[in-house]
C-alpha cells in the first residue's frame, strides 16, 4: 500500500517563542494519517495498522463524520408523505455503522476515546492526549492496546 504524499513546509514554534528566534522549518506530509505516521516509523504492528484502517473504513462507509456539503435530498414538507429531515441510511451504511459500533464496544470505554480521536478524527496523539487530559507520551501505549483489541474483534491475524 503506497501512501499519498502532499508535502507542505511549515514553521513550528515560531510565534510563541520567548527568545525571539524564528521557529524551526519542517516539511510535513498532510495526506498522512496519524496511524500511517506511526506505521511508517515502526511504532505499530501491521496487524494494529490493519485494524485501525478497518475501523476508519467502517467509520467512513457509515458516513458518521461531519457533513461538509449541503444535502440535496428531499426535505420534509408539512403535511407531505414523502421526504424527511432524517438521513436515510443505505444497507451498506447501516452495516458499516453496526460494524463500527461493535468494534468500538469491543475496545471498551477507556480505549474507545483514543481510537476515535486518532483513527477516525485523525488527531495527532499529542492533541488527543491533551483533549483527554492524559499525561504526555501515554497515548501511543493506550492506542496500541485499543488497536490490539479491535484487531482481535475484526479477526485480523
Amino acid at each position: 500500500m503506497t501512501m499519498a504524499r502532499e508535502l507542505v513546509e511549515t514553521t513550528l514554534g515560531g510565534d510563541g517563542r520567548r527568545d525571539g528566534r524564528p521557529g524551526r522549518r519542517v516539511t510535513v506530509n498532510i495526506a498522512e494519517s496519524p496511524l500511517g505516521w506511526l506505521r511508517a516509523r515502526g511504532l505499530v504492528t501491521p496487524r494494529q495498522f490493519d485494524a485501525g484502517e478497518q475501523l476508519r473504513n467502517d467509520f467512513e462507509r457509515a458516513s458518521l463524520g461531519p457533513s461538509v456539503t449541503m444535502r440535496w435530498d428531499a426535505s420534509g414538507v408539512k403535511g407531505a408523505r414523502h421526504g424527511s429531515n432524517t438521513p436515510d441510511l443505505t444497507t451498506r451504511q447501516f452495516s458499516a455503522k453496526a460494524r463500527f459500533d461493535a468494534a468500538i464496544a469491543a475496545a471498551g470505554p477507556g480505549l474507545a476515546d483514543i481510537l476515535w480521536r486518532t483513527v477516525c478524527a485523525c488527531e495527532t496523539i499529542p492533541d488527543a492526549e491533551r483533549a483527554l487530559g492524559w499525561p504526555a507520551r501515554s497515548g501511543r501505549l493506550v492506542l496500541t492496546l485499543a488497536l490490539d483489541r479491535i484487531a482481535t474483534h475484526y479477526r485480523i491475524e
